[in-house]
């Protein structure tokens, strides 16, 4: 029962062939692409409309030159947002439900945001291991305080887009299974459950678009911090 539990976070095979590279780009082609028309239809609308409206509150407060940054968040929101809410689809499988896939993102972006950093303004990025009027004596302690919470960022990022995308998916599959094994049974209290269930896929919907909100806007500060 255990086992069957985590088996939806298996990466699918066909042949012994690992199918996540299909699973990644499958989900693109469900984007309308611009047109050389005049007028837009409904869909390429509402996404132009999505795109404008999370890029300005993201990149609000970041300094123009972090602003060359937008293309890629905003591709990335786009990939984790399709991903996420693209894996609750029966019969799907949710890339970013693997930590290999998301500590791979995290760690590559964090470390381009430190190098950017470093590059352009190494004093002021340094500056940030270090807080302004600390005691001379706690200076190293401090130094490798802020360190290690430095180096911490990514896994972070990768982490709580797992751990929430994991948990979202096995509360649904707990309480499926709870409504199908009571439907015979006890069919008042499916019914309850059934509701719960639906809730439940909503509450997940919307916890998939918040993950991936949340991931670019945590990489748009540290961003922040380095331009």
């Amino acid at each position: 029962m255990t086992l069957s539990l985590f088996d939806q976070f298996l990466s699918p095979c066909c042949m012994l062939n690992s199918l996540v590279a299909i699973a990644i780009t499958l989900p693109w082609i469900l984007f309308p692409s611009p047109t050389t028309r005049w007028l837009n239809n409904r869909s390429l609308t509402s996404q132009n409309w999505f795109l404008s409206q999370a890029t300005s509150q993201i990149f609000s407060p970041i300094n123009p030159p972090g602003h060359k940054w937008a293309l890629l968040l905003s591709s990335l929101l786009i990939f984790l947002a399709t991903m996420n809410t693209a894996g609750l689809l029966p019969y799907t499988f949710t890339p970013t439900s693997q930590l290999s896939i998301n500590m791979g993102l995290a760690g590559a972006l964090w470390m381009g945001v430190v190098i950017l950093g470093m590059r352009t303004q190494p004093t002021h990025s340094l500056g940030h291991l270090l807080p302004e009027g600390a005691p001379a004596l706690l200076t190293p302690i401090l130094v490798i305080i802020e360190t290690i919470s430095l180096f911490i960022r990514p896994i972070a990022l990768g982490v709580r887009l797992t751990a929430n995308l994991t948990a979202g998916h096995l509360l649904i599959q707990l309480t499926s299974t709870a409504t199908l094994a009571m439907l015979t049974i006890m069919p008042v209290t499916a019914i309850f459950t059934g509701i719960l269930l639906f809730l439940l896929a909503l509450l997940e919907a919307a916890v998939a678009l918040i993950q991936a909100y949340v991931f670019v806007l945590l990489l748009s500060l540290y961003l922040q911090e380095n331009v």
